[in-house]
């Protein structure tokens, strides 16, 4: 309709503005209201515009507005929504400090502290457990041996030193658990880092907690544990 009207318009007075149509799936309200004053401005005076035509118009507009002010009321309770989420979620992590963590990662960051926690659970009785650790380089540099076999989850620590007794040099570390079962197959056994946490970060990437000083991704944590839990310990000889 408002084609038609348009067109008629050209013809009749080729000096009017012209209000080229465009591919867009949406008007704006000022522009649909620019465009029906053009229309009436430049309306052939012995075919003017139908009186029901008119009123459709303006209902296409009215209907246009309460739609846009519909959407923008939307966007800003979205907005407000985030925001509200983020300050409830911010507060509950400030809440874990003091509390041990289960982190989804099996590569250990030294940069200078004292130690690290490696856990792992043995779904079964196995035969015989390693835990491997390798630098980003993929040599092998220590090697944690006769570890117990029970089924059960266990929580070993790492000093940052060798097989040699010597400091590891900072960067980046990975470590592998090799299980076997008792008929002598490969039990694959869940591997984690366990850690206190210590602190928690809020930046522009989202929140982060903090163990023994390295940054974590909130999403990294699958487990929050109670500082008395029952985790069997296997300490490095």
């Amino acid at each position: 309709m408002l084609d038609s009207v348009s067109n008629n318009t050209a013809a009749t007075n080729p000096n009017a503005p012209a209000y080229a149509t465009e591919s867009k799936s949406s008007m704006g309200k000022d522009a649909f209201l620019n465009l029906m004053i053009a229309q009436l401005k430049n309306q052939n005076p012995l075919e003017p515009m139908d009186g029901s035509d008119y009123s459709a118009q303006l209902a296409q507009f009215s209907s246009l507005e309460q739609l846009q002010n519909i959407n923008q009321s939307l966007n800003t309770s979205i907005d407000a929504n985030y925001l509200l989420a983020q300050s409830v979620n911010n507060t509950m992590t400030a809440a874990l400090i003091g509390k041990n963590a289960k982190i989804a990662k099996n590569t250990i960051s030294f940069d200078g502290q004292k130690g690290n926690s490696i856990g792992y659970h043995l779904p079964a009785q196995a035969s015989n457990v390693e835990v491997k650790i390798y630098d980003a380089a993929g040599k092998l540099v220590k090697t944690f041996s006769d570890l117990d076999t029970e089924k059960g989850e266990y929580k070993l620590s790492w000093d940052f030193t060798d097989d040699n007794g010597r400091k590891v040099s900072s960067g980046d570390y990975k470590f592998e658990v090799k299980a076997k079962a008792m008929d002598g197959s490969d039990m694959t056994a869940a591997q984690y880092l366990i850690g206190n946490i210590d602190g928690v970060r809020y930046s522009n990437n989202g929140t982060s907690i903090l163990i023994n000083g390295v940054e974590y991704q909130v999403s990294d944590v699958f487990e929050i544990l109670d500082s008395n839990n029952n985790t069997t310990t296997n300490e490095e000889e």
